[in-house]
């Protein structure tokens, strides 16, 4: 019997379904069977962020914020692998409070010098495309801190491809400063105009402060 309960856990970890899995989700509430390897299930986070160096002073304060509790929990960063902005800001202070730290690297990345020197593992990738499925495939979750063009090609890709079935994983936007109230805007139009066929928050949450995030990465 328990064979069946572990069989079903593991078809529920890697079922694209996503009313599959809210359907054995269901039941692992209801009997309590192996729930709780569910809830422990969030240990790899990916963090999106800029490669600036050259903002405002409060996105590095609360991208290290992340970084340090990342390290105290025991989590491992997964990140684009670059010694640059929010990239080495958070990376850094993960690592220093214990963190495993996995980077994603491009070729483009290593021929411009900027690999970080923190990461404990590397994955060398082709291209931008390569490093976007290697981060969404290696993270459990995914966290937008505030960035540029970059970041947003990422967030994308993630909610994009949940839309449409290839996984289950959500993107967080850590709204710091209000950052990404004009997207969340646009989001939010884009369903009312009916261009988008499922609501945004099927494939994302928004949360404002550290305490919200930790909340939703335990």
């Amino acid at each position: 019997m328990y064979v069946c309960y572990i069989s079903l856990f593991l078809f529920f970890s890697v079922s694209n379904d996503t009313k599959i899995q809210q359907k054995l989700l269901f039941f692992f509430k209801k009997y309590g069977y192996l729930y709780v390897l569910y809830e422990i299930k969030m240990e790899r986070i990916g963090i999106f962020c800029s490669a600036a160096d050259d903002i405002e002073p409060v996105y590095f304060e609360k991208a290290r914020e992340l970084g340090c509790w990342l390290g105290q929990n025991k989590k491992t960063l997964v990140y684009g692998g670059a010694n640059l902005g929010l990239m080495e800001c958070v990376a850094q202070a993960a690592k220093e409070q214990g963190a495993f730290i996995m980077g994603v690297v491009p070729t483009k990345l290593e021929e411009r010098g900027a690999v970080s020197d923190l990461l404990d593992v590397t994955f060398r990738v082709d291209n931008l495309s390569e490093r976007k499925d290697a981060m969404l495939r290696e993270s459990d979750i995914l966290v937008a801190l505030p960035g540029g063009v970059g970041t947003l090609d990422e967030v994308f890709h993630v909610m994009a491809s949940a839309s449409i079935g290839y996984h289950a994983k959500k993107v967080i936007f850590y709204n710091v400063n209000g950052f990404w109230d004009d997207l969340l805007a646009l989001l939010h139009r884009m369903r009312e105009q009916r261009f988008a066929r499922k609501s945004w928050e099927n494939f994302c949450l928004v949360v404002n402060n550290i305490e919200e995030l930790k909340e939703q990465l335990k």
